[in-house]
């Protein structure tokens, strides 16, 4: 396969690498990984290159898994993937019917998936998202059709249980993240706890790097508090924009030289705000 033929899968790749492991850099790697062992491959061996290909990334992405667990059990804070602008980006790969495009790369719906296994995980994506058959899945992925059967409906109950339900259309988002910024931006405290709901909950990724909280925060008033005294910590003149993040419009931070710093996620329903989704660990903003 050339060059060329191998950039037809490329964006198909990345999708299923970057939903597994919620880092667009370390998706990049895996792609990369794949490649080379397409090049050193006995090509008559391989009957179909896509499907090949995607074995070793799902199986390169459930041995990352497998290593990341422990790591992120002395991460500093609550961890959170890694965002990507999501306009004109390998992403958007169309995925199947029961889950939309943006709805399976939402900031909500990668930390859902962190509570599944690897195994779990990749079968749920690889079926749910790229609507794999069970045969080819279990033949990626080294399980019998039955187990992947049980994992998938292992998976499916989980997400089901514990998926949020943000049903905000575009515009209402759209509309609840400009009056959330202009808020924050004037200071105002009342304007901004009105409209977030009784159980919204503020998620900080600092990595221990710069400031964050190192537990979730909960309520109205406890949470509109902690980002507006949070505008303190900003290294120094910045701009703000509001840009499309993993599928949504999200705000996002950045230094004079362009470098975004920090990065606010949105979950809203019903005309509020329920949850906030903050990175500012810069090893997960350097690609912004």
């Amino acid at each position: 396969m050339t060059d060329e033929n191998f950039e037809e899968y490329r964006p198909l790749l990345f999708s299923i690498a970057y939903r597994m492991l919620g880092s667009a850099m370390d998706a990049e790697d895996i792609v990369q990984e794949a490649w080379l062992r397409y090049q050193r491959a006995e090509k008559q061996e391989i009957e179909s290159p896509k499907a090949y290909l995607s074995a070793i990334v799902t199986r390169l992405c459930i041995n990352q898994l497998n290593s990341a667990r422990v790591q992120r059990e002395k991460y500093i804070g609550p961890w959170l993937p890694e965002p990507i602008l999501t306009e004109g980006t390998a992403l958007t790969v169309t995925p199947s019917q029961h889950l939309s495009q943006f709805d399976s790369i939402s900031m909500a719906f990668l930390v859902l998936l962190e509570r599944l296994t690897p195994a779990e995980r990749a079968v749920f994506l690889l079926r749910s998202v790229f609507d794999y058959d069970y045969s080819e899945i279990a033949a990626i992925i080294g399980k019998s059709e039955a187990a992947c059967r049980q994992l998938f409906s292992r998976a499916r109950r989980h997400v089901m249980a514990q998926r949020p339900r943000f049903d905000s259309s575009p515009a209402e988002h759209e509309r609840l993240v400009n009056s959330f910024l202009q808020a924050v931006q004037e200071g105002d405290v009342d304007g901004l706890t009105h409209m977030l709901s009784e159980d919204v909950v503020v998620w900080t990724d600092g990595g221990g790097k710069v400031f964050a909280a190192l537990q979730p925060v909960h309520g109205p008033e406890k949470a509109a508090r902690f980002i507006l005294g949070s505008r303190r910590f900003a290294p120094g003149p910045f701009t703000t924009e509001v840009a499309p993040v993993n599928g949504q419009p999200a705000v996002v931070l950045r230094t004079e030289t362009g470098q975004a710093f920090l990065v606010i996620s949105i979950e809203a329903s019903h005309d509020q705000i329920q949850a906030f989704h903050v990175i500012g660990n810069p090893d997960k903003l350097r690609h912004l």
